[in-house]
């Protein structure tokens, strides 16, 4: 077997867009945005949906990765390389977890599922800084972000000097 299953595959690629899509609307657009700006509740509504789109799919992806016959690991030669590489991805899905996790605390801690998809007519907080969860968040995000940086390079390392294929196990094709 070389390659996932098609529906990992699918996964990782989807996953991987609305993640760095989540992070970008999060740091970028969010945080930029206060919170009396009446803009700020459809973007809320967005990157809300989309993370809870994500925490699904990531639990889902974890389990049909656990059902489903995988390529074998990696191997670069260097044991302890081989075991960071798999606790690596095990990483990644871990702080995406978490980041939906501590999403829906801060949520539930500041009553936004009613302000913002059931318009109770309440205001937002004046802000998120004062919801332990808020400081969670913000620093999976910034994990999640050198864990993706990490990956990618290890990706482009494969591709491009060892250029061992791995690349394709991630991709369609005859398994």
């Amino acid at each position: 077997m070389k390659r996932y299953h098609p529906v990992l595959v699918t996964l990782h690629w989807l996953l991987a867009a609305m993640v760095i899509g989540g992070l970008v609307m999060g740091g970028q657009v969010l945080a930029k945005t206060p919170n009396s700006d009446p803009a700020k509740l459809f973007s809320l509504k967005m990157h809300m949906s989309i993370g809870i789109i994500i925490l699904v799919l990531m639990i889902a992806r974890l389990l049909i990765r656990f059902a489903t016959k995988k390529p074998p690991h990696a191997d670069i030669g260097n044991d302890l390389l081989n075991t960071g590489a798999t606790y690596a991805h095990y990483l990644l899905y871990g702080v995406v977890i978490a980041m939906g996790a501590s999403g829906l605390a801060i949520a539930n801690a500041a009553g936004l599922p009613a302000i913002v998809f059931f318009d109770s007519g309440e205001a937002l907080p004046a802000d998120f800084n004062n919801i332990a969860p808020r400081a969670a968040h913000g620093i999976l995000a910034l994990v999640l972000k050198l864990v993706i940086a990490g990956h990618v390079l290890a990706a482009l390392y494969h591709q491009y000097v060892r250029k061992d294929s791995l690349f394709s196990r991630m991709w369609y094709g005859e398994r």
